[in-house]
């Protein structure tokens, strides 16, 4: 994705891209972080990137689509706020919003909605949006922007992927960055040649302490790691296998399976295939 105006955050960047160029971005993020992070401006750009109408790089910020999402007068893009200053949404207004989703957007493929101050929401308001992000129709997209993620009930988060979000200039982002990269690539290292007994010692590190999010990401970097070595490959056919895999586990991921039951599953389905 095209996501030059959203300064620093770099992780969130490489996550949003991957997901793109392969499964396609997610029908709910929650956009987390201080003030300062970038949360609205990476909601503007999502919410041009899923109706960006090029061919090219999204959001490609020519289009039509794209002008009036950043002017903020697209007609399928709605912000949703509290009915006053200090109120946050209510139970009401996403009942609205749930019948507003269900209406066929006026001029793009998909509707966006970004919930502004989600996490603010009391549990009422949060268990009427549950129904929507698990039962919602396949156009409709939401951005719950939230100061703090851990404010939202544990139900709503595990159906949507968080993108934690920093102020431009962490150091620990570029560190946290490397280290990730280190583990995506030996983890492709141990996919492509690494015994039985290597493979399964790499894959509990791999997945160590890992929440969902964050086994997701490295997943998704995982995938692309292991795309870019098919056509260099001595043994094509195991690392077309391990791709396979690593789709099923990120789906299990996404079902709520603990990361670190992932590891045995991976290197059993690597060994029984070959």
């Amino acid at each position: 994705m095209k996501l030059s105006a959203l300064r620093g955050n770099e992780r969130v960047k490489e996550q949003l891209s991957q997901q793109e160029r392969g499964r396609g971005l997610s029908h709910a993020y929650i956009l987390s972080g201080p003030e300062g992070s970038g949360r609205h401006t990476l909601a503007r750009l999502l919410s041009a990137g899923m109706l960006c109408t090029s061919q090219g790089e999204k959001p490609c910020g020519q289009c039509p689509a794209c002008g009036k999402v950043l002017r903020g007068v697209h007609p399928d893009v709605s912000l949703i706020t509290g009915s006053g200053a200090g109120k946050t949404i209510t139970v009401d207004q996403v009942r609205a919003l749930r019948s507003d989703a269900y209406i066929r957007p006026n001029e793009g493929q998909r509707k966006v909605y970004l919930l502004e101050n989600a996490d603010q929401m009391n549990p009422s308001a949060q268990n009427a949006m549950l129904k929507l992000l698990e039962e919602g129709p396949r156009y409709a997209a939401f951005l719950l922007i939230a100061n703090n993620a851990g404010g939202l009930l544990e139900t709503v988060r595990s159906r949507c992927e968080e993108l934690p979000l920093f102020p431009a200039g962490r150091p620990a982002e570029d560190e946290d960055g490397r280290e990730r990269a280190a583990q995506v690539k030996r983890m492709a290292d141990a996919l492509e040649r690494a015994g039985e007994l290597e493979l399964l010692e790499e894959s509990m590190r791999f997945a160590a302490k890992r929440s969902g999010e964050e086994f997701s990401l490295l997943l998704d970097s995982l995938e692309v790691e292991l795309g870019t070595r098919i056509a260099q490959a001595r043994d094509r056919r195991r690392l077309l296998r391990a791709v396979e895999l690593v789709k099923e586990l990120r789906e299990a991921v996404r079902r709520n399976v603990n990361a670190n039951q992932l590891s045995g599953w991976l290197c059993a389905g690597m060994f029984t295939a070959l």
